[in-house]
C-alpha cells in the first residue's frame, strides 16, 4: 500500500481518483488548492502525488516549482490537466514531473503511471543498500491453493462444499446445496473473489489478471456481489 496525495480542485476529480485508487489498496489524501497541498507535504513526503496543473490560487507547475526550489520534490509528481498545452507538459517534465496526464484521464493510463511512479519511488530508496544484500536469502513460503471438498460433518439437512485457503489453516467457507441456483452461484463467486483480493492484498489489477476479468467488468462485478476491496485489503492487513 502507497501514501497517494492528489491535488485537483474539482471534487468529481477528486472523488473519482480516490475510489479507484482506494479499491487498490492505497492510502489517498486529497488537496484542493495548492495551499492544501503545502500543508499535506509538510506533514511528511507522500509516495506519490497525482497534481493538476490549473488551479484558482497557484496552478500546479508553480508549485512544482516551488517544491524543487524548497528540496521537497523527493517524490514521483504525475501532472493532469484537461488544458494543458505540448510546451506545458515539456516544462512541467523539465522541472522534475515524472509523467503527464491528459483529462479525462482511462483508468488503465492512470494506473500503469502510478504503477509505475511507484516502481521508481522504489528503486530509488532501494538503491544505496544493494550492496548490502545478504548473500543467501531465505526461502518463499508458499501459499497453497485453495482446495475443495464434501463437507466432513455438515449440519443436518444442511449438505454443501467447503472452501479452504491450504490445508493447514483450517478455515472454511461453506456453501449449501439446498440453495437457489442464482444465490449458490453469487454465494460462490463471492468466495471466489474475496479469496483472490485477500492473496492479491487488494490490488484490482493483480485480481483482474488472475480471474480474466476485465477491470471495468470485475468492477461491476464486485459492487454486483457487495464485495468491497477496499476494506477487505485493510482486513487482511490487520490479521
Amino acid at each position: 500500500m502507497a501514501n497517494i496525495l492528489v491535488v485537483d480542485d474539482e471534487m468529481g476529480i477528486r472523488e473519482l481518483l480516490s475510489e479507484i485508487l482506494g479499491d487498490e489498496g492505497h492510502a489517498v489524501t486529497l488537496a484542493e488548492n495548492a495551499q492544501q497541498a503545502r500543508q499535506a507535504r509538510a506533514a511528511g513526503a507522500p509516495d506519490l502525488v497525482l497534481l493538476d496543473i490549473w488551479m484558482p490560487d497557484t496552478d500546479g507547475v508553480t508549485l512544482l516549482k516551488e517544491w524543487q526550489r524548497d528540496g521537497l520534490l523527493t517524490m514521483p509528481v504525475i501532472m493532469m490537466s484537461g488544458h494543458a498545452t505540448i510546451d506545458t507538459a515539456v516544462e512541467a517534465t523539465r522541472i522534475g514531473a515524472l509523467n503527464f496526464l491528459e483529462k479525462p484521464i482511462a483508468m488503465q493510463k492512470l494506473l500503469k503511471a502510478v504503477q509505475a511512479g511507484l516502481t521508481r519511488a522504489q528503486e530509488v530508496v532501494r538503491a544505496p543498500v544493494m550492496a548490502q544484500r545478504p548473500a543467501a536469502l531465505p526461502p518463499v513460503e508458499e501459499v497453497a491453493p485453495p482446495t475443495f471438498g464434501v463437507q466432513a460433518a455438515p449440519p443436518p439437512g444442511a449438505h454443501g462444499i467447503a472452501m479452504t485457503r491450504g490445508s493447514g489453516e483450517g478455515q472454511a467457507f461453506n456453501l449449501s446445496f439446498d440453495l437457489p441456483l442464482r444465490e449458490a452461484r453469487d454465494a460462490f463467486e463471492r468466495m471466489y473473489f474475496e479469496h483472490h483480493l485477500g492473496r492479491e492484498g487488494g490490488s484490482m489489477t493483480r485480481v483482474a489478471e488472475k480471474t480474466g476479468l476485465e477491470r471495468t467488468h470485475l468492477y461491476r462485478k464486485l459492487k454486483q456481489l457487495g464485495v468491497e476491496p477496499g476494506k477487505l485489503a485493510k482486513k487482511n492487513q490487520q490479521v
